[in-house]
């Protein structure tokens, strides 16, 4: 007979849609580390966390530097503006800019959001498709 295993399965969008709600900042669990392939992310709450030593990373759209500490992420006004010469980025980018570069760690969030009784201690699965 075939081993198997029941997952607790999140919907990435039902995902994000919490953390924007609770945070009141844009996010993308999908948009990050260079677009995540469809796929189910582990993810064990509470775990040991990881935050990003960034407290920031350069102000352009799809940029190369991604991740910022939890703490800078919670400090920065979502409506300020980028601090940019390109115009589109400037008027236009702000929401990417958060989705694809300034980001915390998922672990920080997931243990943040469990310390506010919003989420169970468990093992789950984010899975990613569109």
């Amino acid at each position: 007979m075939i081993k198997t295993r029941k997952a607790t399965v999140i919907d990435v969008g039902d995902w994000d849609n919490l953390v924007e709600e609770t945070y009141g900042r844009p996010y993308s669990f999908q948009q990050q580390d260079d677009c995540k392939e469809r796929q189910r992310v582990s993810l064990t709450v509470p775990d040991t966390p990881y935050d990003y030593e960034n407290d920031t990373v350069p102000e352009v759209v799809n940029g190369s530097e991604m991740g910022v500490s939890f703490s800078a992420w919670l400090a920065r006004d979502p409506k300020q503006k980028l601090n940019t010469s390109d115009e589109w980025d400037r008027e236009h980018g702000l929401e990417m800019f958060w989705h694809r570069n300034f980001y915390p760690d998922v672990s920080m969030v997931a243990n943040d959001l469990h310390a506010k009784g919003l989420i169970e201690a468990g093992e789950y699965e984010i899975d990613i498709d569109w």
